[in-house]
């Protein structure tokens, strides 16, 4: 913050962290108070669409890039009309923007939006805590300033996962967004909260989505008679949600059926497989993700704390599986080997693991080979990040279709495998 131009007006604000961290820092956004569960986000751009992005619900982001606001905000990139993240955490924030979109600074912005943040902290400092001592929780207030009194209030205040945030974010009533040129098919999307982003993507490639709630039962989405069935991305534990693998276990092998994050988890659940919490999720731009099929790497958007444990799904399909009987320990052995293994589910038959996390090796994607649908981790219409994962969307149209080889195929050069 550039203190002559700010005045030096704004108070002094603390970040407390649940392992006993406690940083001073400027107020910035909203004066006040807020709890959550605090973690990282490592992209250089796209400040508005994280803070908009109905996902943090429940959280309070960190932002490793040193300096955000210097392009303001505009009207077109929010990927939701509400802000539901917790707190805004960064190193310096911008008072004044330069961008012919911008309409308002982005402290202003989340002074309007009711967003209490933090600013002038040392954000490395910060996502090492994190790093080492995995999502926490914590807070952030201008009012009480005492590190002792602050870390033992975030001590006691509720985890992420005692709260169903999917119910606090969605939409209330149904809503169509529809191409702008011919309808090849027509979606019902379950909005677990579903980034603007998303539904705009799928009308790029001439589908028209109708967004309902969240617990809209399978029964009313069937009776609507799509040609598929999407579940969205969305903020906190998949367990909180329970009602949404009943649904998605009604609509698989009736219509086809995509799901992005949460919507991934979803779809794994109603599998009977597992998701776990990882140690500090994946939050950015840069995550590169090897598309097991291709032999290709997309360097992926991201947003979750959860995933899918692929060895969950059931026992391995040796003859498809490169010949491998077990699981292996690091599912980068699949990178190595640039195989896709099949598992044997109880539920639905054979399903693939179609993409796999560079940096980890955690599961990023999955193919159901014995009826019509597919999901993945990441966020391929990125909003912010990378477009190397757009083709997803191309491929829900093809597989809608009725082709085989929906997922095999790059778009970026029209080549199929």
């Amino acid at each position: 913050m550039n203190l002559l131009v700010d005045g030096g007006r704004h108070r002094e604000a603390l970040l407390a962290l649940e392992d006993g961290t406690a940083l001073r820092g400027r107020s910035v956004g909203a004066e006040g108070e807020t709890f959550g569960e605090i973690v990282f986000n490592t992209s250089m751009v796209g400040y508005q669409e994280i803070v908009s992005d109905p996902s943090y619900a429940g959280q309070i982001v960190t932002f490793t890039y040193p300096q955000l606001g210097n392009y303001g905000v505009n009207e077109k990139d929010m990927q939701a009309d509400a802000l539901h993240l917790k707190g805004f955490v960064c190193h310096d924030a911008c008072y004044t923007p330069s961008n012919w979109q911008s309409v308002v600074s982005l402290p202003d912005f989340l002074a309007s939006r009711g967003v209490v943040g933090i600013e002038g902290v040392d954000t490395r400092a910060v996502t090492l805590a994190i790093r080492e001592g995995g999502a926490m929780r914590a807070a952030i207030s201008t009012t009480d300033l005492d590190p002792k009194s602050l870390v033992r209030r975030v001590r006691e205040s509720p985890h992420i996962e005692e709260h169903n945030y999917v119910a606090d974010v969605s939409c209330k009533e149904p809503h169509v967004v529809r191409p702008k040129g011919e309808v090849h098919h027509r979606v019902v999307a379950v909005d677990c909260g579903e980034k603007a982003g998303i539904a705009r993507r799928m009308a790029e490639v001439g589908i028209e989505v109708t967004v309902v709630p969240w617990d809209t039962p399978a029964e009313k989405i069937i009776a609507m008679e799509p040609d598929g069935v999407f579940f969205s991305n969305g903020p906190g534990d998949p367990d909180t949600v329970p009602t949404v693998p009943e649904t998605v276990r009604a609509i698989l092998g009736k219509l086809p059926v995509f799901g992005i994050c949460l919507g991934n988890q979803m779809i794994t659940l109603a599998a009977g497989a597992r998701v776990e919490k990882l140690p500090y999720g994946h939050h950015g731009g840069n995550e590169p993700v090897m598309n097991l099929l291709t032999g290709k790497v997309e360097i992926t958007a991201q947003n979750h704390n959860y995933g899918p444990v692929f060895s969950t799904f059931g026992p391995l399909v040796p003859e498809l599986s490169g010949g491998l009987t077990e699981h292996p320990e690091s599912l980068l052995t699949w990178s190595r080997m640039h195989v896709a293994p099949v598992a044997m589910n109880e539920r639905y038959g054979r399903i693939r693991l179609t993409h796999v996390n560079l940096n980890d090796g955690t599961p990023e994607g999955i193919q159901f080979l014995d009826l019509p649908a597919f999901s993945m981790q990441y966020h391929p219409e990125a909003k912010p990040g990378p477009n190397d994962s757009a083709y997803m969307f191309e491929s829900f149209s093809r597989l809608m279709d009725g082709r085989e080889d929906y997922l095999a195929i790059d778009v970026r050069e029209g080549r199929r495998f």
